[in-house]
């Protein structure tokens, strides 16, 4: 596990080179099929990392947004997200990251959050959680009036889920706010958000996720309250009121 942790260091810094050199820079947009904006940030970042693992661990498995599947039965397996949050990047906001998941037989062992200009390295393993080398946690909330709410796109909630039982949660809580993407699962994980919701998910959206929730002592699954493993939908807490917001969107 020390290996795999110190290689996932690795390829957050060499990912970061190339993202950062991008960011607020000129560049030009495509626009994927399922309409969704990527940047050759993307695709370079996610390029040299996969180069990095097939050069380190070449019997391992690679899951990437941009590039597919690479020997994806393999007992290990890499999951990739270059730049969760193409679009804050594409704003010139610093609030995307860089996703990094290590799955041994499609459990999650490992999950990265790099947000590389703001230089917050956030790594988890299931059991414990490290911003930047100090170890991290949720905050205490056992009320939902109490919580902060935060999501990626509030217009997808009625695409893809109850719109109506979702705008109740948004009445009850103290706070909601449109962080989204990755950086509210941090700041969850980090102890300055109570509840992190996403109404649709992909493998390298979730993955890199599940290991940091949990080892910060907080909890995830789906919309419906179930395993977040390959899930397509997420909801994040800090634990104690993770029901009552499971009942409440459903």
């Amino acid at each position: 596990m020390d290996e795999f942790k110190k290689f996932c260091k690795e390829l957050a810094d060499e990912s970061a080179k190339i993202i950062n050199g991008y960011f607020r820079n000129d560049y030009s947009i495509e626009t994927k099929k399922d309409d969704s904006p990527v940047t050759i940030a993307d695709k370079k970042a996610e390029e040299v990392m996969r180069e990095l693992i097939m050069r380190e661990f070449p019997e391992h498995g690679i899951i990437g947004e941009e590039f597919g599947r690479h020997n994806e039965n393999a007992e290990y397996t890499w999951i990739l997200d270059p730049i969760d949050g193409t679009r804050s990047f594409i704003m010139g906001t610093p609030l995307f990251g860089t996703l990094i998941a290590l799955t041994k037989n499609d459990d999650p062992i490992l999950g990265v959050i790099n947000h590389s200009v703001l230089n917050q390295y956030l790594i988890g393993d299931n059991n414990c959680v490290e911003l930047n080398g100090i170890k991290t946690k949720v905050k205490e909330c056992n009320k939902v009036e109490d919580a902060s709410l935060i999501t990626s796109d509030h217009r997808l909630v009625a695409e893809y889920q109850n719109g109506e039982k979702y705008d109740e949660l948004v009445s009850k809580v103290n706070t909601y706010r449109g962080f989204g993407d990755c950086y509210g699962y941090y700041l969850l994980a980090t102890g300055y958000a109570d509840i992190m919701v996403d109404p649709i998910m992909s493998i390298w959206d979730i993955t890199a996720l599940i290991p940091i929730i949990q080892g910060a002592g907080g909890k995830i699954t789906n919309w419906q309250g179930e395993s977040a493993v390959k899930s397509s939908s997420c909801i994040a807490t800090c634990g104690l009121i993770h029901e009552e917001v499971i009942s409440i969107l459903n």
